[in-house]
């Protein structure tokens, strides 16, 4: 059960049963046919992250738009939120990484245009990327949606309750949240969700699990607000999809 209030004081909701098995079966064949190359990067010819999801893989987009994951959005951004990022990460001994502490303070943009507040600037998979002044990011929410059940082998990912409220965090500032709270495991079962605000400090370890288990997340980004100065987010969004 998603509750609002506790998820604006800790910036942070494990919640399961947010994917219904056949939805789940099918997402999960339509991340299977990625292929190397372009957004998708790949170890041996094993795809372990994607980029620009919600116009590459329509079965994410229909994800963003699913009764589950919209009843979570609307219940902290409100009905007029919209998809912005879809991203796929896949955690396996072939390909196996740790991420330190950190928040997520870029966003991905159709073009770079200079406009106050907005910056530094940097290209990823060809996107530019820019990081936006933090009431941008506040009115920001992610869905972490697990294709695979976490278990602590699997490197799962670590947060600071509450960390979300102090803005954006400098070296010292990450340091003294670490001090004082300690950090909470999340365990997301599979077909469940953890929803998460951008600017909640978050890390991972390298995944221990030698079996070649999948760790499978459909990372969705959503937004309350179109941006300003002529800056557009890169994904389309529903109205643009429904023009093509």
């Amino acid at each position: 059960m998603f509750d609002p209030a506790s998820f604006a004081r800790d910036g942070f909701s494990v919640v399961s049963d947010v994917v219904g098995p056949a939805e789940l079966s099918a997402l999960i064949a339509a991340v299977e046919a990625i292929r190397p190359g372009g957004s998708a990067l790949d170890r041996a010819g094993q795809v372990y992250a994607s980029r620009n999801l919600l116009d590459d893989v329509p079965a994410v987009r229909d994800l963003s738009r699913s009764p589950g994951i919209r009843a979570l959005v609307e219940a902290v951004l409100g009905p007029g939120a919209f998809a912005v990022r879809g991203l796929l990460f896949d955690k396996t001994p072939g390909a196996n990484w740790m991420v330190p502490w950190h928040q997520d303070l870029t966003i991905a943009v159709k073009a770079r245009v200079e406009a106050p507040g907005f910056g530094p600037w940097t290209v990823k998979a060809g996107v530019p990327h820019v990081r936006p002044p933090v009431g941008v990011l506040e009115r920001m929410l992610t869905v972490r949606v697990h294709l695979d059940a976490d278990d602590p082998a699997r490197g799962p990912l670590r947060v600071i309750p509450g960390s979300h409220r102090d803005g954006r965090l400098g070296a010292l500032e990450t340091q003294a949240w670490l001090e004082r709270v300690a950090a909470v495991t999340c365990l997301v079962p599979r077909g469940g969700a953890l929803v998460m605000s951008p600017l909640l400090l978050h890390a991972s370890s390298t995944s221990a699990d030698e079996s070649h288990h999948h760790r499978r997340v459909v990372h969705l980004e959503f937004a309350a607000d179109s941006l300003p100065h002529g800056l557009e987010w890169n994904e389309p969004s529903d109205s643009e999809v429904a023009t093509r």
